[in-house]
């Protein structure tokens, strides 16, 4: 079995934990244990999940039976915790977005080059079912030549939410409703749709909240293979809803709404995959099922045995960070930005 632990013990820990749990009981992974600089996060880990915890990084690298490590710390702590975790010699799995900015992003994606670690990125979304399927109906030219992509993501966040010291802050997560929420959806995006090669942007922020990053983005998007479409992203939509993937090709169309899917090919009856709507959008950002992250390490302890990249690798995760920085650039700008 995989042995593997994690740093950074706050809200991103539950479906993870979850995941390893289900793979402990099917032989493939055990949780090591986790680190928080916070002893008030440790204890609290260690009672809900009865697991070890270590006061140090170090000493739970130092681990016996520790194989990967997972960075679940705000993004701007994911570069040195995983040069470290490297370094002991230790696969990675790292939270979104990959790091704080694309280019430290990039650094963390050559780093695990140099040290010949495993690095996969937390994109569950990519591994829901109804994704699945889109992915493979593309995949097949089921919807003939892609003319049209959008996606919506109307969430909402409340005040606790942003009562966390440095939430919706550049200093701590390094952008707002694009880089933090909205990139679950704009990855799958791209994974579904392949790269885009010129976008422009719109982005402001509300009145909402104290925050200087923005929650409110509109943007228009060319992809390399010709279709154009928009991007909607906003986290001021109360109470929020299930974000929405729409693609028409020359043979049908698709509608993702979170893990609920329509195919409507021509000459076909509709294809209806549905395994709920409701998704993270509204004020419970961890309301969602941890079937896909349980996918997601599968691939990875997968990936490790064979000695292969994962699906989710970092270097497939560079591409939504060079997207998102693209349109905020052209909104600052005001004009289109070619990738």
């Amino acid at each position: 079995m995989i042995g593997v632990g994690m740093v950074g013990l706050g809200m991103a820990v539950a479906p993870h934990a979850l995941a390893l749990r289900d793979l402990e009981a099917a032989g493939r992974a055990r949780l090591v244990g986790g680190f928080s600089p916070s002893v008030e996060r440790r204890a609290g880990f260690a009672a809900r999940w009865h697991a070890p915890v270590f006061d140090s990084l170090d000493a739970l690298l130092g681990a016996p039976g520790l194989d990967l490590v997972l960075v679940l710390t705000p993004p701007a702590a994911h570069l040195p915790v995983a040069e470290a975790a490297a370094a002991a010699g230790k696969h990675l799995l790292v939270e979104k977005p990959l790091e704080f900015d694309l280019a430290r992003a990039e650094a963390l994606v050559a780093m695990a080059g140099r040290a010949g670690v495993t690095l996969g990125v937390v994109f569950q979304h990519r591994f829901r079912p109804a994704a699945l399927r889109l992915k493979a109906a593309l995949e097949a030219g089921l919807l003939g030549t892609p003319l049209s992509a959008s996606a919506t993501i109307r969430w909402w966040r409340d005040a606790a939410y942003f009562a966390q010291p440095g939430r919706g802050m550049k200093a701590r997560d390094g952008g707002g409703v694009l880089l933090t929420q909205a990139i679950h959806t704009i990855d799958l995006l791209l994974h579904l749709m392949g790269p885009v090669a010129e976008a422009a942007a719109f982005a402001r922020t509300s009145p909402l909240r104290a925050i200087d990053t923005e929650d409110i983005v509109a943007g228009a998007l060319r992809f390399a293979n010709g279709a154009i479409g928009t991007l909607d992203a906003t986290t001021v939509a109360r109470p929020g809803f299930p974000e929405r993937i729409e693609i028409a090709g020359t043979g049908g169309s698709a509608m993702l709404v979170s893990e609920r899917l329509e195919l409507h090919l021509a000459d076909v009856a509709p294809e209806v995959i549905d395994h709920g709507s409701a998704g993270g959008g509204g004020a419970d950002p961890m309301a969602f099922d941890h079937g896909p992250h349980r996918a997601l390490h599968t691939e990875v302890l997968d990936a490790i045995a064979a000695g292969r990249p994962p699906s989710n690798s970092g270097a497939s995760a560079l591409a939504v960070q060079r997207l998102i920085e693209a349109l905020l650039r052209g909104a600052g700008q005001g004009q289109f930005v070619t990738l």
